[in-house]
């Protein structure tokens, strides 16, 4: 089994049951980040994998810290033996470094999992942030904006995302000038 099948395979036990739209959403991230695999080369597998696997820490029974890239890729690292790079990119999908400041997890996010290059953190951020909760291609500024009013003002989830918004808009452009080009 590949570390593509194998990656998918594990986040629908993890996640189709317990929270079936997360299930659906990571359907469409790793969907869209096969679409941009072709810009990260030998990496690109890593990207993909990482991508159906991005959200498995809000798995109610994965659930130690309440932030989920962290959660998630500990369990990936200590459970599940997952690739390193796979790990990395989950912990720090989507500006995860602003959300582990925000709960006081900076340290720990940072030593346990180094962060990636530009090009793989990019791309998964543009995999993540282009697709709906119902797995759906769609806007950044969308994505942002329903995040914002999923979790509401004051919510540490809702001040990370906006912190991080510029960040995170910033990929997604970098992205999609790579495939204009491509």
């Amino acid at each position: 089994m590949d570390q593509i099948e194998r990656a998918r395979d594990l986040a629908r036990l993890v996640l189709a049951d317990s929270i079936p739209r997360r299930w659906v959403h990571s359907q469409g991230v790793g969907r869209k980040a096969e679409s941009v695999a072709h810009l990260l080369g030998e990496q690109s597998s890593a990207l993909v994998a990482a991508a159906w696997l991005h959200d498995v820490g809000y798995a109610p029974d994965l659930v130690v810290t309440g932030m989920h890239q962290l959660d998630g890729a500990r369990y990936l690292r200590d459970v599940a033996k997952v690739d390193d790079l796979i790990c990395r990119l989950v912990a720090h999908h989507s500006c995860a470094f602003i959300e582990g400041r925000n709960r006081g997890l900076s340290d720990e996010l940072a030593s346990e999992f180094p962060p990636v290059d530009e090009l793989l953190s990019d791309a998964i951020t543009y995999a993540d942030m282009t697709t709906s909760p119902d797995g759906e291609p769609v806007e950044i500024e969308w994505r942002l904006a329903e995040i914002l009013s999923r979790y509401g003002d004051g919510h540490l989830v809702a001040e990370s995302i906006r912190e991080a918004s510029p960040l995170i808009t910033g990929s997604v452009r970098r992205i999609s000038a790579l495939l204009a080009d491509a």
